[in-house]
């Protein structure tokens, strides 16, 4: 049964309440450990059983961390790098070009610093030399460096490791692996096919940390003493939360005690992006995702590759401001070049069909560096997987977002090894590749062929699950907060969702290109403040905004808006319907 009634919303979506058993279960455990009815709420959701209730609610790193031992290769990569340490080896750091890869290289480059220890960075050009490692830089490198270390990269490279020459090769990454693995001293991947896939949750920051926690194991087996690793966790929270890692397991107490030591404000380059940024109020999921992801991004987009990286290693502060400078302009820049490309691609989507179980698009020009994001709004349009490519002659790069139980990575893979990709690669939420013109054709329809046996496409857009009904009197600070201890929330842990039913809209404005503002009231003196991100890309900003005196309900998520010092409760807007 719909809750509220709600059949179709304004985006076409049925909602549906929790189930009886949640509620009884939320009940119970209220009665059993005295926590707040909302918090047991989002627990029992998550079927956290009540015994484990106060434990989930403060995750403790060394409870939750696994043995890095776990992993293939673990031993032996943390061996050789320590090697490398105490010989003074040079050592070089290839990274990926997005917030995990610079996230994963600071890791490295902030530890050797600290034991006295300078290494290169080499972060691949998007356009010019494309992702992960390639023969001509491994072997530049191999020939002026004992030691590269590949992160967030070189699972698949089996070539470029090849020809590094003279040089030892580790590889700490979390990408799918293939049936053979690079000829090097080490590569630790949880998604190795001769993984369990148990620890296939964390991004490749994470692998990175565990190979420090080990390496840190190994000097005191020694009788030596390595660098504080709690203090590196702020970096390990961004790149796991801009990855989309879903925030399970370890995860949970990496960012939570990550979003601590944030706060701290510690670390030059991560303080003067939150000010660039404008952030006034402790760091939270959302503004690692959402301002400081973005932004790290910008420049492996756009601009310079190294920037990001460069900006969460530094500990001069005033190369952390020009530098967070600089990606703040890229990332405006980035947003003009998404918009126009966003624009051409949904026309294209459209014209060849949402309903498909790939929704794709591919033009001429099409900036390499904003077509995953462009391919993330197709996804949330459609509500199936998608991909967008940019051509450059003949030859077109692309990227993928997938689903909710769709595994793009493994499909691209496939095409790749089908001969229908130059290359492709990736997880199973998000996915590179290249392509030739005279094929893309066919790869997109063998795509989408792989993924409806995935179940991608079937059924219109996805029922809003909700968590409950909340009039607007009850969506205090006090109660956002109690939710909060249930956090943080993120990818594969929702924040809770709730209706705000039979609502008037008080006040209603456009904000910037898609956005909207409202204030919402019950008509007796309750109200609250509402913000919908791109809401002028659905039907939700033009029906809201001449709403004509109608009344509806409202879903979404609340948060703690803070302005001038000011804390007010505020419901992050996602859909509503006709009262």
């Amino acid at each position: 049964m719909s809750f509220l009634g709600v059949e179709q919303s304004l985006s076409g979506r049925r909602w549906v309440g929790p189930g009886v058993e949640v509620d009884r279960a939320s009940e119970m455990m209220a009665q059993q450990t005295g926590l707040p009815w909302s918090v047991c709420q989002v627990l029992a959701r998550r079927g956290v059983p009540a015994m484990e209730a106060k434990g989930f609610l403060d995750p403790k790193l060394k409870e939750l961390l696994p043995d890095p031992r776990e992993m293939k290769d673990m031993e032996t990569a943390a061996a050789r790098f320590l090697q490398a340490v105490q010989r003074k080896q040079r050592i070089a750091v290839f990274a990926d070009y997005d917030v995990d890869g610079g996230s994963s290289a600071a890791l490295l480059l902030v530890w050797l610093r600290l034991m006295g220890l300078e290494a290169t960075l080499y972060i691949p050009d998007r356009i010019d030399e494309g992702y992960g490692p390639n023969v001509p830089a491994m072997q530049e490198l191999a020939a002026a460096h004992d030691l590269i270390i590949c992160v967030d990269c070189g699972t698949l490279s089996h070539e470029p490791i090849a020809a590094a020459k003279g040089a030892d090769v580790i590889v700490l990454d979390h990408h799918l692996g293939g049936e053979t693995l690079p000829d090097c001293v080490a590569v630790v991947n949880p998604n190795r096919q001769d993984e369990s896939g148990d620890l296939g949750y964390f991004c490749a920051a994470g692998v990175v940390f565990l190979m420090l926690v080990e390496a840190g194991r190994q000097m005191r087996e020694a009788g030596a003493k390595g660098p504080d690793l709690m203090a590196l966790l702020d970096l390990v929270a961004l790149a796991t939360v801009a990855d989309v890692a879903p925030l399970i397991g370890a995860n949970r107490a990496l960012v939570r005690q990550g979003l601590k030591v944030m706060a701290a404000r510690k670390r030059p380059g991560l303080v003067a992006l939150s000010d660039v940024s404008r952030m006034d109020s402790a760091p939270s999921t959302y503004h690692l995702g959402f301002l400081l992801g973005p932004r790290v991004n910008a420049g492996g987009r756009i601009g310079k590759a190294d920037l990001g990286a460069r900006l969460l290693s530094t500990d001069n502060p005033h190369e952390a401001a020009a530098l967070a400078e600089r990606l703040d302009q890229l990332n405006t820049e980035r947003r003009d070049i998404e918009n126009a490309v966003r624009a051409a691609a949904l026309d294209q989507a459209e014209a060849r069909g949402l309903e498909a179980p790939l929704v794709w698009a591919a033009g001429e020009g099409w900036h390499p560096g904003v077509v995953g994001i462009v391919a993330s709004r197709l996804k949330e349009a459609a509500g199936r997987p998608a991909v967008v490519i940019g051509f450059d002659g003949e030859e077109g790069k692309g990227s993928g977002r997938s689903v909710s139980g769709v595994d793009l990575g493994a499909s691209i893979q496939r095409l790749a090894a089908e001969g229908l990709l130059v290359k492709g690669g990736g997880h199973k939420m998000a996915a590179g590749l290249t392509v030739m013109r005279d094929k893309l054709e066919p790869a997109m329809e063998r795509l989408s062929e792989l993924l409806a046996k995935q179940g991608a496409g079937q059924g219109g857009p996805a029922d809003l699950k909700l968590d409950g009904a909340l009039m607007p009197g009850a969506a205090t600070v006090d109660l956002i907060g109690q939710i909060e201890q249930a956090g943080p929330f993120g990818a594969g842990a929702p924040a809770p969702r709730y209706a705000l039913p039979d609502l008037q809209v008080r006040f209603a404005k456009k904000v910037g290109e898609s956005h909207l503002k409202l204030s919402l009231s019950d008509g007796m003196g309750g109200g609250v403040d509402a913000i919908c991100f791109g809401a002028f890309d659905t039907a939700l900003g033009p029906r809201l905004l001449e709403h004509g005196g109608a009344r509806f309900h409202f879903a979404g998520r609340l948060e703690i808006n803070t302005w001038g010092g000011r804390q007010s409760p505020q419901l992050r807007l996602e859909d509503a319907a006709e009262a």
